[in-house]
């Protein structure tokens, strides 16, 4: 064989290797177009990456693709996340989505009167951080103070009740912030402008509202509750809440009782609004837009009791006589809790979000 074949053979093999290379790196490894999600976790490195990507088979080959991320400079800038990926995308397309950080979305609901102690079941079910994780950082003063820009004893009353999108990635400390920053967007708009006036300081209008959050089933009903309880400030009338003594109690316990008990009522703590005058030292709970909104506008009533119609609804009262005859009928009357009723009425205590006797 001539010299001259011997170089045509040698450059015909280098073409066929660097096509097949080419076609490698920069085809699509098929034609499927369903997503398929991928995770880079922290810690992951690039040939862990690569060869995940293989094994998916999103990628032609994992030792190519790894030396075409390092020679486009790129290796470390893939970003922890879930990815949506399809075997239709080429390597380029790929790498483009590994290193944007565009995770995929899921949404997490948290409904109105949920406090922190509801939270954190929340936050660990959806595997956001751990119990621990989420208690020192609710308590952390310094991360309170960044976020609120004062002093408080915890971000009970500011986590906000909404929907959120998070990624499966997302950390406690990320989630809380956007909570806190979804509040203060909500209280600078449309809460502010209308407490200018109110005398009262953003917690104490926070704690307030946390309680009508708490005692209203209907939600038509929060500017009546919190008539209720203007009126018994006004009046000088303890506020007789049950929730606060629920929320004493898990702050004692690290979590929220089953049920309460006429002791407990007695029973003094810093929430205990039977044993205390006034608002407890915090919000016991994280009330939305339209509980802030009934804080500040209460209805115009004298009504000083209320009661639970079991149904979700109250009967309120301007008078102790009143009141004494709405017991009578909705709560001492068998007929009137059947198959509404929670609470067995032979049974002494009382029990989570009972509205009975306020």
């Amino acid at each position: 064989m001539s010299f001259i074949s011997s170089v045509c053979i040698a450059v015909a093999l280098v073409a066929a290797v660097g096509f097949f290379a080419y076609q490698t790196v920069m085809t699509p490894a098929g034609k499927g177009t369903a997503e398929v999600l991928f995770d880079i976790e922290p810690g992951d490195t690039l040939p862990r990456i690569s060869a995940a990507l293989e094994e998916q088979q999103l990628i032609r080959s994992a030792r190519l693709f790894q030396y075409y991320v390092k020679f486009k400079g790129l290796g470390g800038q893939l970003k922890v996340g879930e990815y949506a990926l399809t075997q239709s995308m080429t390597p380029d397309q790929i790498i483009s989505v590994l290193i944007s950080g565009r995770s995929v979305a899921r949404k997490i609901t948290f409904a109105e009167g949920l406090n922190v102690f509801d939270l954190v079941q929340i936050f660990e079910k959806n595997e956001i951080g751990t119990r621990e994780e989420f208690f020192k950082l609710v308590y952390d003063k310094e991360f309170i103070r960044s976020l609120l820009g004062e002093e408080l004893p915890s971000l009970e009353g500011y986590l906000y009740p909404e929907t959120y999108q998070i990624t499966k990635f997302e950390s406690t400390r990320a989630l809380l912030t956007q909570m806190v920053r979804r509040f203060l967007q909500v209280w600078q708009l449309e809460i502010e402008p209308v407490a200018k006036n109110s005398g009262w300081t953003r917690n104490q209008i926070v704690t307030f509202a946390s309680i009508v959050e708490k005692e209203t089933g209907a939600a038509f009903e929060r500017p009546l509750v919190s008539s209720v309880f203007h009126n018994r400030i006004h009046k000088k009338m303890r506020l007789q809440t049950d929730p606060t003594v629920l929320y004493g109690m898990a702050m004692k316990q690290g979590k929220m009782p089953n049920n309460i008990t006429r002791n407990d009522l007695l029973t003094p703590t810093p929430y205990n609004s039977y044993t205390n005058a006034g608002l407890p030292p915090t919000p016991i709970a994280n009330p939305g837009k339209d509980a802030l909104l009934a804080t500040l506008r209460p209805a115009k009533t004298n009504y000083i009791f209320f009661v639970s119609k079991n149904d979700g609804t109250h009967v309120f009262s301007e008078t102790l006589q009143q009141h004494n005859q709405a017991v009578r009928d909705f709560q001492l009357n068998p007929k009137a809790r059947e198959n509404r009723s929670w609470r067995d009425l032979n049974q002494q205590p009382h029990q989570l979000n009972n509205k009975i006797n306020k």
